[in-house]
């Protein structure tokens, strides 16, 4: 299936979710998922990972069967962050230091390099990496043990230097939080942080590392669950178009998958329900839902997104962009999972 056109209107919208699961083999939710849903990729957790044996098997068998079912491959992603945030642990897999420990490019080329390797080993084909923020150094940021330090210059050179390495070897880099959390001290698994800064003092600082990950053709990049509230009063960045269309897409020129984070965070669940959501990341011209546990919200979202999808013609349009740039990136990088996509 090559063209947008040849998509269902099921295809439609779940090409716009990424899900997890419960498990660690091939069970009946994933059938669901990929047979039903027609959902767009899988995100892999601790609980669905036992061994590289299991998650080798796990993966393949995720291609084989959106193959047999029509679909296109599936982005499987993980957080492989390294340090605090690895799904992918001792003693059955090689552990990775936090990249606050990571003093130059050659150590971040090396880094890279190792990472990718033992994902693509086994079958995953996207990371949801680098951390792109950057702390001022007055804040105690919830972010200070995830990010490459404190100046925008040196997070730019070294984030750059783990998205070439990665997509080298046919890894889809996923730079993260945009516009930026470092100066953020509420964790957004809990509850929705809000930040009162401007455009002007973002594009001084912040922006700097996602400027350098958009002209290093990242391939994802992720939104933050923070309410910007000098730039969007309304909606955090998540749901934002002002700044997931206006300020990433329109004016930074960024032409890649621009994703949620998971939408089942405390900052999102805690104050809008999943229809709203998804009503307000197609208002936003954001490319994939990201849902990352088991739960009546997924079939909820896919059904919201084909709903809307199916009766709003301007809608649909700015869905069949959403889904260029998904194929686009599909076409790319998984070729190797389905040959003849």
């Amino acid at each position: 299936m090559t063209l947008i056109q040849n998509l269902s209107d099921k295809q439609m919208a779940g090409q716009r979710l990424m899900v997890g699961f419960d498990g660690t083999i091939f069970n009946s939710d994933l059938e669901s998922l990929i047979k039903d849903l027609k959902v767009s990729g899988i995100i892999l957790f601790s609980q669905n990972i036992e061994n590289p044996d299991q998650l080798t098997t796990l993966c393949k068998s995720i291609q084989s069967y959106a193959l047999v079912c029509g679909q296109p491959p599936m982005f499987i992603a993980i957080d492989q962050e390294g340090g605090t945030v690895a799904r992918l642990r001792k003693p059955h897999f090689k552990e990775f230091p936090s990249v606050t420990a990571l003093k130059n490019e050659s150590d971040a080329k090396a880094f890279s390099r190792d990472m990718a390797t033992e994902l693509s080993k086994l079958g995953i084909n996207m990371n949801m990496a680098p951390v792109m923020d950057v702390a001022p150094t007055d804040i105690a940021s919830i972010m200070k043990k995830r990010i490459f330090g404190n100046d925008p210059k040196q997070v730019s050179k070294m984030g750059r230097t783990i998205i070439k390495h990665h997509q080298k070897q046919n890894i889809m880099a996923v730079a993260k939080h945009f516009p930026g959390i470092g100066r953020t001290t509420t964790d957004s698994h809990l509850e929705l942080p809000e930040l009162a800064v401007t455009e002007n003092d973002l594009d001084s600082f912040d922006l700097i590392p996602f400027k350098a990950a958009v002209e290093s053709r990242v391939s994802g990049i992720m939104l933050s669950h923070i309410r910007y509230t000098d730039i969007d009063s309304v909606w955090p960045a998540s749901l934002s178009p002002e700044i997931a269309r206006n300020l990433l897409r329109n004016r930074m020129g960024f032409n890649g998958i621009v994703m949620t984070d998971d939408l089942d965070m405390g900052a999102i669940k805690n104050h809008y329900d999943i229809q709203t959501v998804i009503r307000q990341v197609l208002a936003a011209e954001i490319d994939l839902a990201l849902i990352c546990h088991k739960g009546p919200n997924i079939e909820i979202a896919f059904k919201e997104m084909k709903k809307n999808i199916s009766e709003d013609r301007k809608l649909k349009e700015k869905n069949n962009e959403s889904l260029k740039r998904i194929m686009a990136c599909k076409k790319i990088f998984l070729k190797d999972a389905a040959p003849v996509f």
